[in-house]
């Protein structure tokens, strides 16, 4: 899937042109993670972020963990590859 954004909102973003599409997944990622439509692993793997520097992002926005079981097994996944 691409996302197509008009030229003219592309460039009115303040952002050097190559950090724009990192910085747009990231923010999307967040979005989508803070609305509840997209699980923790699946926010940082869109935003492109390991587990920790992804909870850090989202506690630097006020962002509470969404957390059942789904998470659970992921947070428990993570830690045994460690």
């Amino acid at each position: 899937m691409q996302l197509s954004i008009p030229d003219t909102v592309a460039q009115a973003i303040r952002l050097p042109e190559q950090r724009l599409e990192q910085e747009l997944t990231k923010e999307l990622a967040i979005a989508l993670y803070g609305q509840e439509l997209l699980s923790f692993g699946k926010a940082k793997e869109l935003a492109q972020m390991g587990h920790y520097e992804f909870s850090q992002l989202l506690a630097s926005r006020d962002l509470l963990r969404h957390y059942g079981a789904q998470e659970l097994e992921e947070d428990l996944t993570y830690a045994r590859s460690e």
